[in-house]
């Protein structure tokens, strides 16, 4: 019986001292235990100026045309005017969308509220980001005009009010750098992951990694419901002249 008692009285010592005794194991580990090297991150050529596409971007509107987009009401060819390097809402020629489709993505894109100042709130420079044609990053004048916090610029619609407003003022150009990760549906349409959404605003981070509750709606609660993987963005006409440019996308 003392044989059995101390055999187990070592076993527990040995027992408690083991946390420690894997630290002092760890700290005799050589720097190379702790290090790999493959995979090896590809090159990437980062634009040359602020805000220009990288070699692996690609481009959906550099100024030139709307070849990359089409209406989305029919498919028709996007209706709205393009000059001086930028796109211009053509109001109620309706929403336009890319023929290419999309899922996880880095989205960059700006765009300029009107000059002259109409209206106030929703009713003033109002246009909008829609990834995957249903969660939105709204586009707005906000600059000096109220609207409920989560329908300013750069809110996630009726979801999530930006951190801070960092609007510049009518007819300056704003940049969006959104990071999207797309919901996940397991075969029987069940939500598994929410959609994620990073936003920086003009070089400011104002939605931080948001979970969102579901597709946007202007009325109600938003509920998931099972989609592709991979679809077109949307670029909306509120029948307000806001203007985009410099919009390209990298697949995460």
């Amino acid at each position: 019986m003392k044989t059995y008692m101390k055999s187990l009285g070592v076993m527990l010592a040995l027992c408690s001292a083991s946390p420690l005794m894997a630290q002092q194991k760890d700290i005799k580990l050589p720097p190379e235990a702790t290090e790999f090297w493959e995979p090896v991150p590809r090159k990437v050529d980062p634009g040359k100026q602020n805000h220009e596409a990288p070699s692996d971007a690609i481009v959906i509107f550099d100024g030139k045309n709307l070849d990359s987009f089409v209406s989305n009401r029919d498919g028709a060819p996007a209706a709205w005017k393009v000059e001086n390097n930028a796109m211009t809402v053509n109001p109620k020629s309706g929403d336009i969308k890319t023929k290419e489709a999309f899922g996880d993505m880095q989205l960059h894109i700006e765009w300029a509220s009107p000059t002259v100042i109409k209206g106030e709130g929703q009713g003033r420079g109002n246009s909008g980001v829609l990834i995957m044609g249903m969660y939105e990053v709204q586009v707005l004048d906000s600059y000096e005009s109220r609207t409920y916090s989560n329908g300013q610029a750069a809110s996630i619609y009726k979801q999530y009010p930006p951190l801070v407003n960092a609007t510049k003022a009518p007819g300056e150009w704003n940049t969006y750098d959104i990071f999207f990760t797309a919901p996940r549906f397991n075969k029987d349409g069940m939500l598994i992951s929410p959609a994620k959404v990073t936003v920086i605003h003009n070089g400011i981070l104002v939605q931080n990694a948001v979970e969102l509750k579901g597709p946007t709606e202007y009325i109600g609660i938003p509920n998931y419901k099972a989609h592709d993987e991979e679809l077109p963005f949307v670029l909306q006409d509120h029948g307000d002249l806001v203007s985009f440019r410099n919009i390209w996308v990298r697949r995460l």
